[in-house]
């Protein structure tokens, strides 16, 4: 049986999702994509050998047998309302949102009410696993040490809040020091991996640093998690979506991997 999926947002990640199902990379179907903007969604529509039908959300739930957000926080609960409701599984790439609890909560007993699975890839970093494995015991504290080159940072709520000039930066400077909960506001489209390390912790306290280093030409997660196991050390050195320099190539690898791993019958991993 092929797996008919639906895509929700045609940017960096979306397209390189598309891309991945077009080239059979994942064994699946693309059956529709939707994003508010008409002309990214067309153009990406056109770019595939396998042209899937650019639709409204509720028809291209319809179409679908997993729905993946590739938009943006604010898109999450729409798009999870719309695919959990009808029984539909759902892979969000907006991780932020969740760290809304009532969101999540919404998340979960739609999941629940109505068979349905949800996916959250690991995205930019690495270690989950490990971690996944610490929280059946007990985790003190997990930090997130992320540096970008000023430019990743572009847009973000915090930088236009604080008035903070990025073009001014000529050597590394911490410009964020805060939980997660408190990251992923700041920064949407910068650190879902903040919330998908909270959400893997299970409530163990996750602190964040931002740093913009006008030097750097990768973007580094490193994370370090401690509790009664012992102490997991992570570092990763992404490359930047050529595409969104905001992004991490990785996350939207971690997205097809997932896909990938869904289609497949064999799984490897925690």
């Amino acid at each position: 049986m092929v797996l008919k999926i639906g895509l929700v947002g045609c940017g960096a990640i979306g397209a390189e999702i598309a891309r991945a199902i077009d080239s059979g990379e994942i064994s699946g179907e693309l059956v529709a994509v939707f994003d508010h903007n008409v002309e990214r969604a067309e153009e990406l529509a056109s770019s595939l050998e396998v042209r899937p039908i650019l639709s409204e959300l509720e028809d291209l739930v319809e179409r679908s047998d997993i729905v993946v957000e590739a938009a943006s926080q604010k898109a999450v609960p729409e798009v999870a309302k719309a695919a959990l409701e009808r029984g539909r599984d759902l892979m969000i790439m907006s991780v932020g949102a969740l760290l809304d609890r009532s969101l999540l909560r919404m998340v979960e007993d739609l999941a629940e009410e109505n068979g349905s699975r949800v996916y959250l890839p690991s995205g930019a970093i690495s270690g989950l696993d490990g971690l996944k494995s610490a929280g059946a015991g007990r985790i003190d504290l997990v930090t997130l040490t992320t540096t970008k080159n000023p430019k990743g940072f572009l847009g973000a709520p915090y930088i236009e809040e604080m008035k903070i000039d990025l073009d001014a930066i000529k050597e590394p400077q911490v410009i964020f020091e805060g939980t997660a909960e408190e990251a992923v506001v700041a920064f949407p489209a910068n650190v879902n991996v903040a919330a998908t390390l909270s959400l893997t912790a299970r409530g163990a306290r996750v602190m964040v640093k931002i740093v913009a280093d006008p030097d750097a030409e990768v973007n580094i997660h490193q994370i370090t998690a401690e509790g009664d196991f012992g102490r997991i050390i992570t570092r990763v050195e992404n490359v930047p979506s050529p595409r969104n320099p905001k992004t991490s190539y990785l996350a939207a690898l971690s997205a097809i991997a997932t896909l990938r791993s869904i289609a497949e019958p064999v799984k490897i991993g925690t």
